[in-house]
């Protein structure tokens, strides 16, 4: 203990630079320690601490957070937002980045409008952390149980939750904490009296997840009872068995309750079919969004938001393999592809050659028209800001340099950059600068860099990891990405783009069998 106050003395007066740089040394020299001389009980007792000392630090990051929100102080790094900085800055990814924010809110003693410092909104919890007692994932599930009580709960008990909740997590992990927070709930209202729109309306959420190796990708909700009314009623048509079976040509196609629709060959395909419950509620909303994209009809002119969009490298269309992009983000089997052009409307991009609408406006018009849009979805795929991951269909035409100082809606005069980061363009500290690069292994890629801060130019490498390869000293070694590279056409790409009737269709179906017979 003498030791541990004589440590204490020793660092009192440091500033916060300088016990940065002592933890630095003592994190090096612990690296270094030898736990082998340690007995058993010593190994149990240098876990424990280490892991009060990993607790205890979360206030003084949660501390760091507030200020660095408080003062702006990401804008001198080049940042909108200390998410941001926290995700794309420190390069923490936006899961880490939420969570960080999220356990800010819980410890963190923000400003007030009036200047006066705010309690933690989790009190007891905080007081639990710097003694080392919670670790940060208690303090998230404490946090997530604390946004479930309803919003009519009195103050009062609201602060007897919380106290409950720290005091369970001094004792349970995660899960035990999480069981404990249901029962509280409970407690707080058994009979569901106090829960009313507004708390259904703040828990509402869809959330498409992203596609995992095999392309797949798991959808998380929590719906209203009214969406899941309306939701179970349209199921209930679409997902009859028998109806909209896609293994099975003569199955009936939209709702099974529409008029016309004869009984007795619903009766003969629902015989037929073999699909679970969950498939058939799987095919029903995949026909549910063809026939919503059938009466819709074709987007604004310039919009590629709502239209399905797709550009495959030439090389893989040939073969039937690899790996399609749509304009939303979706990688899609190129054989999976070609049976989807037979069905659906879709833009189809493939880098054979150059059209003929005109790419360059000039002065002329500020909105790119939609062959630009097309073009740039090409070439960009997404966000060219250095870590966004904002798909193409969410992005806008931005200039280089911009409108407002002379920009010129030209084709090597635009990037694809979604409406945050098109913001962050500017001539101030704190901005970002742009640039169509002309030379290097990144030629006529958009090239990124903070304003007034040395460096290279940066370019996103979410929607190009084949391109990674062409920066490894080793890249030969890598045929497969080499060998699927779509490498920036020195033109423009030609844009096919079908006719929604069944003529024009066949002719979308004409031209991949022409592909795939070169």
């Amino acid at each position: 203990m003498d030791d541990a106050f004589d440590a204490l003395a020793l660092v009192a007066d440091l500033c916060p630079e300088q016990l940065l740089a002592v933890q630095d040394a003592a994190e090096k020299q612990l690296q270094e320690a030898a736990l082998a001389r340690q007995n058993e009980d010593g190994l149990l007792d240098l876990l424990e601490a280490r892991e009060r000392t990993l607790a205890a630090r979360q206030i003084f990051d949660a501390a760091l957070y507030v200020e660095l929100s408080d003062r702006g102080a990401y804008r001198k790094g080049g940042f909108v937002s200390p998410f941001a900085l926290y995700s794309g800055g420190l390069r923490l990814g936006e899961g880490e980045a939420h969570r960080r924010a999220r356990l800010a809110t819980a410890l963190g003693r923000f400003t007030a409008m009036t200047g006066e410092r705010l309690e933690p909104s989790l009190t007891a919890t905080e007081a639990a952390v710097a003694d080392g007692e919670i670790g940060r994932e208690n303090v998230l599930v404490i946090a997530e149980v604390m946004e479930k009580v309803p919003a009519a709960a009195t103050t009062d008990d609201r602060t007897k939750a919380e106290a409950m909740l720290a005091e369970a997590a001094k004792t349970l992990g995660p899960n035990g904490v999480g069981v404990v927070g249901n029962r509280i709930l409970a407690w707080l209202d058994p009979d569901g009296e106090l829960s009313d729109d507004t708390d259904r309306r703040r828990q509402r959420s869809f959330s498409l997840q992203g596609q995992d190796r095999q392309l797949m990708s798991k959808i998380r909700a929590r719906l209203t009872p009214v969406a899941r009314a309306r939701l179970e009623v349209t199921l209930a048509q679409w997902a009859a068995p028998g109806m909209n079976n896609p293994d099975d040509p003569e199955s009936p196609r939209g709702a099974a309750d529409q008029p016309g629709l004869d009984p007795a060959v619903l009766a003969a395909a629902a015989e037929r079919d073999d699909r679970s419950l969950t498939q058939r509620q799987h095919d029903a909303l995949q026909a549910l969004m063809e026939w919503e994209r059938a009466q819709t009809g074709v987007a604004p002119n310039g919009s590629l938001s709502s239209e399905l969009v797709i550009t495959v490298a030439e090389t893989d269309l040939a073969r039937q393999a690899g790996v399609a992009l749509t304009a939303t983000g979706t990688r899609l089997p190129v054989g999976d592809l070609v049976q989807l052009a037979g069905s659906v409307v879709p833009w189809l991009e493939v880098f054979a050659g150059a059209g003929s609408q005109v790419l360059y406006f000039g002065r002329g018009r500020r909105l790119a028209s939609r062959a630009q849009r097309l073009a740039l979805f090409g070439r960009d795929r997404g966000c060219t800001t250095v870590g966004c991951s904002v798909p193409f269909a969410r992005t806008q035409a931005h200039h280089m340099p911009d409108w407002t100082d002379g920009g010129r809606t030209d084709i090597d005069h635009l990037g694809a950059a979604c409406g945050k980061h098109n913001r962050w363009n500017g001539k101030k500290p704190g901005q970002w600068e742009s640039t169509v690069l002309t030379d290097g292994p990144d030629a006529g890629r958009i090239g990124w860099r903070p304003v007034g801060r040395p460096g290279p130019w940066l370019v996103n490498p979410f929607f190009h990891p084949e391109k990674l390869a062409d920066h490894h000293p080793m890249a030969g070694l890598n045929t497969r990405m080499a060998e699927v590279s779509d490498t920036d056409p020195p033109i423009p790409p030609a844009v096919v783009r079908p006719h929604p009737d069944e003529s024009h269709r066949s002719g979308v179906e004409r031209l991949l069998e022409q592909y795939l017979a070169a």
